[in-house]
């Protein structure tokens, strides 16, 4: 089957039942195969329900179990393919409808430096290394004092460069970070391997 003919059929369906069949797919796969198709697609792909939370990254799944017997996941960039499309072209067209990000250490920079959230109050930080967290939360690139104001809940999974826990002191100076980098947080969790941070 052509792209064509996929694309004509699609066209033969209501826009009702397009968003019906759409809702059961993963929004970036979505976005990724059916922006710029047709106008109409583009309206129905580009709506606020599969726009307002983008994770643009993956999920492994874990054997390890935490106390709580609640499975661990593994954060893994996109595809480079499907990280130039959404950097290059998607994200320019959606970016006043996002309002939560979920992005991994290799790829942040590239999706923050993309474009402007004017509407982003929430954001998920994935792999970030304890040592390279503090210097992350002073780039002023990335985090530009709109994002600083205007975001209001943050999830950060922090991976430890050794064994080790993160010592107490490093909680302190990443925690004292955080809170001066953004100064409207209302909701804020941070996980690592060993620990977890809900407050």
């Amino acid at each position: 089957m052509n792209t064509e003919n996929s694309s004509d059929q699609l066209n033969d369906l209501p826009d009702e039942i397009l968003m019906m069949i759409f809702k059961k797919l993963h929004n970036i796969t979505l976005l990724y195969f059916l922006s710029d198709v047709n106008i109409r697609l583009n309206k129905i792909v580009h709506d606020s329900i599969f726009t307002n939370r983008l994770t643009l990254l993956n999920f492994e799944p874990s054997c390890l179990i935490l106390q709580m017997y609640s499975s661990l996941y593994f954060a893994y960039p996109l595809s480079d393919l499907v990280l130039d499309r959404f950097c290059s072209h998607i994200l320019s067209k959606i970016h006043q409808k996002v309002k939560w990000l979920d992005i991994e250490s290799p790829s942040m920079e590239r999706i923050l430096l993309s474009t402007n959230y004017p509407n982003l109050v929430g954001i998920g930080l994935y792999n970030i290394y304890l040592e390279n967290a503090v210097h992350l939360f002073s780039d002023d690139r990335l985090f530009t004092s709109t994002y600083k104001k205007q975001i209001s809940s943050l999830v950060i999974d922090i991976k430890a460069s050794g064994e080790e826990n993160p010592t107490r002191n490093e909680n302190i100076v990443l925690f004292t970070h955080i809170f001066n980098t953004f100064t409207n947080i209302k909701y804020w969790s941070i996980f690592n391997l060993v620990s977890i941070f809900i407050l």
